[in-house]
């Protein structure tokens, strides 16, 4: 595990850059996580981070983009707006969750 300095504080990361400690995440550091891969957080963005978060949370691991759109009701199209190229791996890491399974 390694620290890194995100947002002013330090949190553990892996070597992906993926934050490692669940509770270490919170919106300002999500913005900043953002930036860093060039998104400018929405209201539209934290909706679908807080349904990951609390997705997570109860099922122990980090749901697919069909589970966010399916589960969460969110167009699955949308999320590659919000989200571009690689919409699962984005969300993820900027939630503060590990890559989904199967995620490259």
């Amino acid at each position: 595990m390694t620290l890194a300095t995100i947002a002013g504080r330090s949190v553990h990361v892996n070597d992906e850059g993926f934050l490692t400690e669940f509770d270490e995440w919170d919106e300002a550091l999500a913005a900043e996580l953002a930036a860093n891969i060039g998104i400018t957080l929405t209201d539209e963005h934290l909706a679908v981070l807080r349904f990951l978060r609390a997705d997570y949370r109860a099922q122990g691991e980090t749901a697919t983009l069909r589970r966010v759109a399916t589960v969460g009701g969110f167009d699955t199209k949308q999320l590659f707006v919000l989200f571009p190229k690689k919409p699962a791996k984005k969300m993820s890491y900027v939630a503060g969750v590990p890559k989904p399974v199967g995620c490259v």
